[in-house]
């Protein structure tokens, strides 16, 4: 709570009075006075840190202030990803209103128990889909098929409490909650959401597009000292069709942490 308390008072020092700020379960966000990537724990900034817009085709890097300058055109919404060795992977939908201020972003250290399943970007769906669906401007891939599945270790001596599976971002659902939080522009139908399972076993819908989403994965079908498997699903339209129309998703930045 010590360590939340004081980077809150920091970044409300920080950004002005009218500036957005953005919260996720991993890192904190805030609007200041210059684009800037600082530690999380030592609020000092961080140099070489890869920032990258794919939809855009865009790279660039902080330099030894931790400051970077977003010069992408930045019309529609489209996901910001900041990579740097030895911290958590993070990523951020932003969009003109954002990209045309000041951002400042604290990233975490990775800790040793941090378990990166995959860093890049996943498509998942039938390609087919309305251009009112959401953020669908902003995907980079193509699809490879209705579910993602990925194995992972736990070492069978770890003695954290908790497990998360996190989700950097992910855009594209069509879901009833989404449509009605203005996600998307569809009036006429919507989707079943998205589902994780682990170990074969369903513990969590995906209903909302966003980032650093965690779903905490329930100890008892951890296998500790073995394999375990992450599937993610994704949903289905509910009109009427004569064939199965998956819901077109993508996300990036798929990890598991531990408290």
């Amino acid at each position: 709570m010590k360590k939340f308390l004081i980077l809150f008072l920091f970044f409300m020092a920080c950004i002005s009075a009218n500036a957005e700020v953005f919260t996720g379960g991993v890192e904190k966000t805030g609007l200041g006075s210059g684009s800037l990537i600082l530690d999380a724990d030592t609020n000092q900034p961080v140099a070489d840190v890869k920032i990258t817009i794919p939809q855009k085709n865009f790279t660039t890097y902080t330099d030894e202030n931790g400051r970077f300058s977003l010069s992408a055109k930045t019309d529609s919404a489209m996901i910001m990803s900041i990579e740097k060795e030895g911290y958590r992977p993070y990523s951020i939908t932003i969009d003109k209103t954002v990209a045309n201020k000041p951002l400042v972003v604290a990233i975490e250290k990775s800790a040793p128990s941090d378990i990166i399943i995959n860093s890049g970007w996943q498509h998942l769906g039938d390609d087919s889909y309305s251009s009112n669906s959401a953020n669908c401007a902003d995907f980079h891939e193509k699809s490879k098929g209705a579910y993602y599945s990925q194995n992972f270790k736990i070492p069978v001596d770890s003695v954290m409490s908790k497990y998360y599976l996190v989700i950097g971002s992910i855009i594209g659902i069509d879901s009833l909650m989404a449509q009605k939080m203005g996600q998307n522009r569809i009036k006429s139908s919507y989707a079943t959401p998205p589902e994780i399972f682990l170990n074969g076993i369903k513990i969590a819908n995906i209903e909302l597009n966003g980032d650093a989403q965690r779903f905490e994965l329930p100890k008892n079908l951890i296998r500790k000292g073995t394999e375990n498997e992450v599937t993610i699903r994704t949903g289905k339209n509910m009109a009427s069709t004569s064939r199965i129309d998956y819901d077109d998703i993508e996300f990036m930045n798929l990890s598991v942490i531990s408290e």
